[in-house]
């Protein structure tokens, strides 16, 4: 007769386990550091699950996961920023090796890692959640909480400031 209509907070806890790999490598993307992805993945989650009564039912729960973990890295740049002057992390710790690939194959991933994590905040944030977490322009737009087009000119200058570090590299590596 009556469908029971699942609560906001097992929306919530299911949106966190089905999507936690996600969020952490995201966090990871942010941070260079899997300990720093680790934290800012778990705070992101119990975050959402404390406030679950802030999720919107009938609109995406990854997004949502996303812009909390998003918000919460901004927050602890500007922490950084303050104490330390400078909210970057070391690249060098970054690198995930895949045993599938060749050994040719580890290190372009290795620069291309290097690259992208030596991309400005903004750049790096918006080229990983359209080009290694398959969002569309606007899902990113809506993560970030900014316009599409700011988007679509972060991900132009992401292009282009990895084709000129990577190709850099590369006419390094031939010369040698």
């Amino acid at each position: 007769m009556f469908r029971r209509l699942k609560s906001t907070e097992m929306i919530v806890r299911d949106g966190v386990a089905d999507n936690y790999a996600s969020i952490w490598r995201y966090a990871l993307s942010l941070t260079g550091k899997r300990d720093h992805a680790d934290d800012l993945a778990q705070a992101a989650c119990l975050k959402a699950i404390e406030n679950h009564w802030q999720f919107v039912p009938d609109t995406k729960i990854k997004n949502w996961l996303f812009r909390i973990a998003h918000n919460l890295w901004i927050s602890e740049l500007r922490r950084q920023k303050v104490r330390t002057g400078n909210g970057l992390v070391g690249i060098e710790t970054a690198e995930i090796h895949d045993p599938r690939l060749d050994l040719y194959s580890q290190i372009e991933n290795a620069e291309l890692m290097a690259a992208v994590l030596g991309l400005p905040e903004a750049q790096r944030a918006t080229s990983i959640l359209v080009y290694a977490q398959g969002f569309s322009y606007s899902e990113a737009a809506e993560i970030l909480d900014i316009p599409i087009g700011t988007v679509m000119s972060r991900l132009a200058a992401a292009r282009k400031a990895l084709a000129l570090r990577l190709n850099g590299s590369k006419d390094k590596r031939d010369a040698s």
